[in-house]
């Protein structure tokens, strides 16, 4: 019988700081990571660099490590999502004992979570999906960690991962229960799509401030440095800033690092899964969707190539300035991040009663501000209303939003034009602002599609004078026309 709290799977970087992590706060952790003939052990490797004097017990096969954990043993794997986990969940269950757990740390979709949930139970062990938030850093000191699966045994792993969790100012862990399946993993896939949204956002925010006056690198440093001491104040603005400012030397010349990046942004999944569970739920998420797809026109490199030749005055920067000041984008800029995050706390709220699982949304919102990626000062407000509200129909409205929204909604309106007369593409911001404007609207226009669909396919329709459940269908040729 082994002596180790818990078992790591997967010595990459993010396993290998969640193994110190834990090791730090006090846990005993067994090391192991798949071998190949033509590599280095990476147990091996770490165990040179870290493991002197330390709590680490490595091991080289399946069921060496699980043979040096303590039982109910608790296995971590941090490893690739998709057909890797489940060839190691095969690998692991002849080896695993009754009310064994197996957490998987990864980026998993959430509905292969769910189903492994159930594959793992059926055998007598328990299985959580969890959401890891933060990066290598949160990893190693502190991430926002989003559980969910066997709802058994979470009162075997909460100390654990609320030790190696990130804490807000009173102590609290950025750590807490998302509910049963792949509730967890959800809630980690609805980040990341607030994720790309924000990112997105902030370039499209560059691309405005680039056409308003001739802006250095230091000079965005400076208004990124700027707006994280505002409203915006978060981790990505804070990043956006330092990456402006980074200088790198070669060959006796200076140069921004920024500027030898190619433009071209790569995506691993949870984005395109985001989008896909809003289609499936009938949730409309045209911000998450246009910053997908703005991942993907970027990998069209050598088409934009060509268009940028062919359509020489659309979207450039060296083209006419823009009628707008800083404080114009700033205002566009948080507006339209708000949008975001109000359209991925209604994509879990649809999804907690669609699947069930009773998400806390107050919690979710609660775990966010630090830790992980999107964490940000305005979800303390966010938080605030959740829990005035637990089962608010959309942030939108609540005070806090009506209150910024209604205040940055001259300037999001005129950056918007302003940008559309000039050909400056604004796909996420755009969206984000059609997307309240189209929530505001007492009456639409779908009645004429309605009328469009009853008429060629005798789809029936209903009416503002009859009950909802009562419905028409009506001969629409004969009419008058001009």
């Amino acid at each position: 019988m082994g002596n180790s709290d818990i078992g790591v799977i997967g010595m990459g970087v993010m396993g290998a700081n969640l193994a110190l992590n834990f090791e730090e706060k006090g846990c005993t952790v067994s090391l192991y990571n798949r071998q190949t003939a033509s590599a280095p052990s990476k147990v091996s490797l770490f165990m040179a660099e870290h493991g002197l004097g330390k709590r680490f017990n490595p091991t080289h096969s399946i069921a060496e490590l699980v043979d040096s954990i303590r039982r109910p043993r608790k296995i971590l794997l941090m490893i690739k999502a998709g057909v890797p986990v489940d060839d190691l969940i095969h690998q692991l269950i002849p080896f695993l004992s009754p009310d064994d757990i197996v957490i998987d740390g990864g980026n998993s979709d959430f509905r292969d979570t769910a189903r492994r949930v159930l594959l793992l139970e059926s055998k007598g062990f328990y299985y959580i999906g969890a959401g890891v938030s933060g990066g290598e850093l949160g990893a190693r000191y502190g991430a926002s960690i989003m559980p969910g699966g066997s709802f058994e045994a979470w009162p075997q792993v909460q100390d654990i991962l609320q030790a190696a969790s990130a804490k807000l100012t009173d102590g609290s862990p950025c750590c807490e229960w998302m509910g049963i399946g792949g509730a967890g993993h959800f809630v980690k896939m609805v980040h990341n799509g607030i994720e790309y949204a924000f990112m997105q956002l902030i370039t499209e925010a560059v691309m405005l401030l680039k056409r308003i006056e001739p802006c250095t690198n230091d000079a965005l440093s400076c208004i990124f440095s700027q707006w994280n001491e505002g409203a915006l104040k978060s981790y990505l603005i804070k990043i956006t800033a330092q990456i402006f400012a980074k200088k790198e030397q070669e060959g006796g010349d200076s140069f921004y690092l920024l500027d030898k990046v190619l433009d071209v942004a790569r995506q691993k999944g949870t984005g395109h899964w985001c989008v896909e569970a809003g289609l499936a739920l009938n949730e409309p998420l045209p911000i998450m969707a246009q910053a997908l797809y703005a991942r993907y026109l970027s990998v069209q490199k050598e088409l934009r190539l060509m268009m940028s030749g062919r359509y020489p005055t659309a979207n450039t920067i060296d083209s006419a300035q823009l009628n707008l000041t800083v404080q114009d984008v700033q205002q566009s800029l948080y507006a339209s991040v708000l949008m975001a995050y109000a359209e991925g706390f209604s994509l879990i709220n649809r999804a907690s009663i669609h699947y069930g699982w009773q998400l806390p949304l107050d919690k979710i919102a609660l775990i966010w501000q630090e830790g992980c990626i999107i964490r940000a000062d305005f979800l303390k407000e966010i938080t605030a209303e959740l829990a005035g509200e637990p089962k608010c129909d959309s942030l939108l409205l609540t005070p806090f939003y009506h209150q910024t929204i209604t205040a940055n909604l001259p300037a999001w309106h005129n950056v918007i034009a302003e940008a559309a007369v000039n050909g400056v593409a604004l796909p996420c911001m755009a969206a984000a602002l059609n997307q309240f404007n189209s929530l505001r609207l007492h009456n639409s226009m779908a009645n004429l599609i309605q009328a469009q669909r009853d008429y060629f396919g005798a789809h029936t329709y209903q009416r503002v004078d009859a009950p909802r459940d009562k419905s028409f269908h009506s001969d629409w040729e004969g009419g008058d026309q001009c």
